[in-house]
Order: structure tokens, then sequence, then C-alpha cells
């Protein structure tokens, strides 16, 4: 049961640092056709998520309390993109090359698709 108040309060951590930087970012990039906050977010998730677990592989610095807190909340409220880094970066350090390309285009193709036919029965039922 504490794990799951660490990824709790981890998660609301990360979430209101992702809205407080992803916004800061897009403000003083002054640029509105591009979402530049959004990528610093998902990069510097990235590089934290992996920075972190290499420390965690390495050194064993993490207890399961700590990686429920840091890498499932506030990671995971920052970005689940840098799940999505790390696992995939999982695969193909394991050599599982054909599963790590399934993973990315699965998550490209599927999450687009998912987007648009969300947005597709929104339309339907409230137009």
């Amino acid at each position: 049961m504490d794990k799951y108040l660490f990824v709790g309060a981890g998660g609301f951590v990360g979430a209101v640092l992702r809205y407080w930087l992803s916004g800061y970012v897009q403000q003083i990039s002054d640029s509105r056709l591009f979402p530049v906050g959004t990528l610093v977010v998902n990069v510097l998730g990235c590089i934290v998520i992996g920075f972190l677990s290499q420390l965690a592989e390495e050194h064993g610095l993490f207890r399961a309390e700590a990686r429920a807190l840091v890498f499932v909340g506030i990671l995971g409220g920052f970005t689940t993109f840098s799940t999505f880094g790390n696992e995939t970066m999982n695969l193909l350090r394991n050599g599982q090359n054909y599963l790590a390309v399934g993973n990315i285009a699965g998550h490209l193709i599927l999450g687009l698709a998912g987007v648009w036919a969300g947005r597709t029965l929104s339309y339907m039922i409230w137009r």
C-alpha cells in the first residue's frame, strides 16, 4: 500500500513540474507553431530516467519505495515518454531489436490512431 502512496505523491509532483516547465519553455520560446515546451519536457524526462536508471542498475541506489516515488510517480507524472524511451532502450540493450522497433512503431502508430479515433468519436457524438 505504501508504494501506491509514493506513486501518487510523486505523480502529483511530476505533473505540476510538467505543467510549469512546459508552459514556461513554450512562453519563452515564443513559438506558436511548434510545441517546444512538450518536446523539452519529454527529452528532459528521458535524460533524467536514463541517468537514474544507470545509477540504479550499476549502484543499486534505489529501493522499491524510492523507485515507485521517482520512476513511476515523479517521472511518470512528468512524462510517460521517458518510460517509453527507457523501455525501448532496454529492449535494444537486450538485443531485442525487432521488439524495440515494434514498440516504437506501436506507440507512434497506435497513439496517433487513438487520438484520431477519440476525436472522431467525440465529433460523432457531440456534433
